[in-house]
């Protein structure tokens, strides 16, 4: 069928298929990132490697060690750290065994408080170690403290110190905690063994839309490695890492600050997620952090940290975009009138482009009759039809692609904003008018999809069209119906970006519409004038 669409119209469908595709394979499969082999080395591949996960783990290969829990001693409270935005807390076998969030806006579906240390599997800054025996004696001796509660000022930070005493060994944990979720960690033997530091699961607060969820590494020359929860497969090994996270769609435990030698292992458990861990030494510093993947604060604890944001195939676009909407957000104040703001920014720069497009797709419709009569005269000579069309469409000054250029250039944009979207924490809880009190989330009315599918709609009404088949026309207009069907689940912030970007869409045509009939006008009166003189 595709063979009867003009150039113009096989473009529009391709881009419109290309979109569908795209949102419906990101709702259900989201994308994977390929691991750079130059900065991984794959256990099986090296066995060095086999034997270091032999002597951790003391398991079989269809449960890996570093997915179980140390379950011989039933933990408590050890030390509990209050801070504005979050309550800590430090069990009696040295882990960050709870962290919790205080502000509503991060409250799971069933309006308890977010907790982000995962209840199964490892917990940030484990230590397991590679003798067997010691490691075993790890899981039941407990930690002391020197502190049992510690009050963190807005801006304050403080210290505790842990101490394991094991046989022929010392452990001790020296952790400054600060107002901001992040924490410097030193971990001091007083003999040498090897041992390994978890990074922790994470977090488990909210139901995930549409994103990624699982570890990254962000190693070497900008090297983002994803390992999708679900997806892990045997054991990988890096180094030069700059730091480790283990994320969902707001959240991440990371760590960071160790020395550019220090092996980070990524491995499997029982499910197929990712598990981390760092190799320490005898005496091992590194940072981490707990909490919500807000842009500035990671910025303020270490920049390179705001690469934990991961947008996906668009970051290389998603990334300034964010950045302007945090500009405009910090002038207007709401995140919904700066996503408006934004689209007029962005509407604004591709002006030029989108009013040349519609200008063309107004000459081809002008000429579309003259148009079909070469292609009648021609059609049994297909090159020479389309030569005699192209030199038509040249003597008009009409640009048979012209009107799609603007619809794809638009695509990336929309889909790096789709992503900034899904991936903001920041829009979290974010109002904007009274019916949509979280940007973050769907309209639960359904008020802005529908208007975006209405708007969509009569855009596509008054947008010059050359259909001749009336399948053709059919297709086009089912679109915005299947495209609202689409928005329905989308998070209000993009959807109220689409909306606005029709209006938009729909003033501009408007105008070149004005134009175009006002040309066709003084036209036709000068037709008129030219006969009426031609009978005096």
């Amino acid at each position: 069928m595709l063979e009867k669409f003009t150039p113009n119209q096989r473009l529009i469908v391709a881009v419109a298929l290309s979109f569908a595709f795209f949102i419906g394979y990101t709702t259900l499969v989201p994308p994977k990132s390929s691991v750079n082999e130059s900065n991984v080395t794959k256990a099986n591949t090296v066995k060095e490697s086999v034997s270091q996960s032999a002597v951790v783990t003391k398991q079989s290969d269809s449960t890996p060690a570093a997915a179980t829990e140390m379950k011989t001693t039933k933990t408590d409270t050890l030390t509990t750290v209050s801070a504005k935005e979050f309550t800590l807390k430090i069990d009696t076998l040295g882990r960050i065994g709870s962290v919790i969030l205080s502000d509503k806006k991060h409250n799971g579906k069933d309006g308890k408080l977010s907790e982000l240390v995962a209840p199964e599997g490892a917990k940030p800054i484990q230590i397991r170690f590679a003798d067997q025996a010691l490691n075993e004696a790890a899981a039941k001796v407990p930690y002391t403290s020197d502190a049992s509660n510690i009050a963190l000022g807005e801006n304050g930070k403080s210290t505790v110190v842990l101490t394991q005493n094991l046989p022929e060994l010392t452990v001790t944990k020296t952790l400054t905690f600060y107002a901001d979720g992040h924490y410097d960690a030193k971990i001091a033997l007083s003999n040498e063994k090897r041992y390994f530091v978890y990074l922790g699961q994470h977090p488990q607060i909210i139901e995930q839309m549409m994103t990624v969820v699982g570890g990254m590494v962000y190693s070497g020359d900008k090297l983002t490695t994803i390992f999708k929860d679900g997806d892990v497969e045997g054991q990988s090994l890096f180094t030069d890492v700059h730091f480790v996270s283990a994320f969902d769609q707001y959240y991440a435990s990371m760590m960071y600050g160790f020395d550019k030698s220090t092996q980070v292992t990524i491995e499997r458990d029982a499910k197929s997620n990712a598990v981390t861990y760092l190799e320490g030494n005898t005496n091992f510093t590194f940072n981490g952090y707990i909490g919500p993947k807000e842009y500035k604060t990671l910025e303020a604890i270490n920049p390179v940290l705001v690469n934990a944001i991961e947008y996906g195939w668009f970051t290389f676009v998603a990334a300034p975009i964010f950045k302007i909407l945090m500009w405009l957000h910090g002038m207007i104040g709401n995140w919904g009138w700066s996503i408006i703001a934004l689209t007029i920014l962005i509407r604004v720069f591709l002006y030029p482009l989108t009013h040349k497009g519609m200008v063309s797709m107004q000459k081809i419709k002008e000429i579309a009759p003259r148009i079909k009569e070469v292609q009648e005269k021609y059609k049994g000579d297909p090159a020479r039809m389309n030569a005699a069309v192209m030199e038509m469409y040249k003597k008009h000054g009409a640009n048979p692609l012209g009107g799609c250029l603007p619809l794809v250039l638009q695509i990336p944009v929309f889909f790096a904003i789709y992503r900034v979207l899904l991936n903001a924490v920041e829009l979290q809880g974010a109002p904007w008018v009274l019916w949509v009190t979280d940007l973050s989330r769907m309209d639960p009315y359904y008020i802005l999809p529908i208007l975006m599918g209405a708007t969509m709609y009569y855009q596509q009404k008054i947008t010059p069209s050359n259909f001749t088949d009336p399948l053709q026309e059919k297709i086009f207009k089912f679109l915005p119906v299947i495209f609202t069907f689409f928005f329905f689940t989308f998070p209000a912030g993009l959807v109220l970006y689409w909306f606005v970007n029709n209006i938009f869409s729909i003033a501009q045509q408007f105008m070149v519409n004005k134009q175009f009939e006002a040309a066709r006008a003084m036209r036709h009166e000068t037709h008129l004038a030219e006969k009426h003189h031609e009978k005096d």
